[in-house]
């Protein structure tokens, strides 16, 4: 069942992602001229499509998913970092995640198919260098719950883990607890390196957790500077992160 739907699956996704930026955005911009309204209506409907597609993937016996700690996600105002193991690790998060903003590479932002969808919504660009951490402050104390990949890219093949630094900057200075996301796929799929045509021999199974919040206080008490307090969190949450890892690969 799962070769049977895997490609139609991703047929259905770009025939709606196309709908989506010639039709439903442009007439988006057109008739909504308030921006906080629009970007709400944006990310309500990129919310919904992507539930939906899920949705889809699980109709077609392509995938499986456990959800634990999804209440966890009713807040507002949450850092939300997860581990990235694969490409359509984005598409769960955003799809169960209301109110949710993340950082979108400037290739996208750019790009003729996406820039549409990625701007009506008011989604952050990477391309902004030293604002950026400002831009995702103001996303957080907007009310908006931040989707951050530590990583920067998906998790190598070897599994090992390196966290980039600048979550943990956003942490640190805009003094926003970590809601950590643990993400597992069994067997491997659209992984680092993977091919997106590679079927797999049969249905894959994600289990994505919500963890109880990082206090991130801790770490600002313990150091002498907001750059120091953010290297110590980055050491503490690749850590946090690996040690899920293993247990899972143990178990």
């Amino acid at each position: 069942m799962a070769r049977a739907g895997y490609r139609p699956s991703f047929f259905i996704f770009g025939v709606g992602s196309l709908l989506l930026r010639v039709l439903i955005f442009p007439l988006l911009n057109l008739f909504i001229w308030e921006r906080r309204l629009r970007i709400m209506i944006a990310r309500c409907v990129i919310r919904l499509t992507f539930r939906s597609f899920v949705g889809l993937m699980r109709g077609l016996g392509v995938l499986r998913y456990d959800f634990k700690g999804l209440e966890k996600l009713e807040r507002q105002g949450l850092l939300i970092l997860a581990n990235h193991p694969t490409l359509i690790d984005t598409v769960f998060l955003m799809a169960f995640v209301k109110r949710a903003d993340c950082i979108v590479k400037s290739k996208l932002w750019n790009n003729p198919f996406t820039h549409g969808p990625v701007r009506a919504a008011g989604y952050i660009n990477n391309d902004y260098g030293a604002g950026l951490i400002e831009d995702c402050i103001a996303s957080l104390r907007g009310g908006s719950n931040l989707i951050i990949f530590p990583e920067g890219t998906r998790t190598p093949e070897d599994g090992a883990l390196t966290f980039k630094r600048g979550a943990a900057n956003v942490a640190v200075r805009s003094m926003c607890n970590v809601t950590p996301v643990v993400i597992r796929c069994t067997p491997r799929i659209l992984g680092k390196g993977d091919k997106w045509w590679r079927v797999p021999a049969r249905w894959v199974h994600f289990s994505i957790e919500v963890r109880e919040d990082i206090d991130i206080h801790p770490f600002v008490a313990a150091a002498n500077s907001d750059g120091l307090a953010a290297r110590h969190l980055t050491d503490y949450l690749q850590n946090y992160f690996t040690k899920e890892n293993e247990r899972h690969a143990v178990a």
